[in-house]
């Protein structure tokens, strides 16, 4: 079962699932193109003699560890970060080898905010701040991609958590009334109610 289908419950759904703004992986990947070129032209500049391929085996050590360090790593912080949106709740999760997470359900949700610097907006990027219920303070999600869209949705799913709460709430309430009485008078025959 893949992420994030294996953390559903029975009757939740995917809405929207979201990694960071791709700008997050723009300068992962000029650098990587810098550090390919650099050390291709560098291996060129190399002098001919008995300790070039010494040289050369450096070279590609010395690049392999920056590419590591500052290609591998943020491509991967990148793709290991989710941002998902369901039909009962927001899960982020976050980490390479050790993970980070939270699940905010969505009845717990009270505001949802957005916000754009110039550049931001232009390249449809931003940052959510989500207020909840309780002591757990606000969680601040930093490069959405479309952040105003993604500020919009949550509002939308939860109102509609709120409806399927109260659809619900409705539903059992008629369930736990006898059949010939129903729910507007639970004691037809006595006239009072009885507490």
């Amino acid at each position: 079962m893949a992420y994030p289908d294996k953390l559903l419950a029975e009757d939740e759904e995917v809405v929207r699932h979201l990694h960071p703004h791709w700008l997050t992986v723009f300068w992962p990947v000029v650098r990587f193109l810098l550090i390919v070129g650099g050390t291709s032209f560098a291996a060129a500049l190399i002098p001919d003699g008995r300790q070039q391929g010494v040289y050369r085996m450096a070279l590609v050590g010395v690049a392999l560890v920056l590419l590591l360090v500052t290609v591998v790593v943020p491509l991967l912080r990148w793709r290991s970060t989710h941002y998902v949106i369901t039909t009962h709740r927001l899960l982020f999760r976050e980490g390479i080898l050790a993970r980070r997470g939270r699940d905010l359900g969505l009845a717990r949700i009270t505001d949802v905010s957005y916000a754009q610097s110039l550049w931001e907006r232009l390249v449809r990027s931003g940052t959510l701040t989500i207020e909840t219920a309780g002591d757990g303070g606000a969680t601040v999600l930093r490069r959405i991609p479309d952040s105003e869209s993604v500020q919009r949705l949550i509002n939308v799913m939860v109102e509609e958590d709120a409806d399927r709460r109260a659809q619900e709430n409705a539903a059992h309430l008629r369930g736990s009334w006898p059949a010939e009485e129903g729910p507007g008078d639970p004691y037809p025959n006595t006239g009072t109610r009885v507490f």
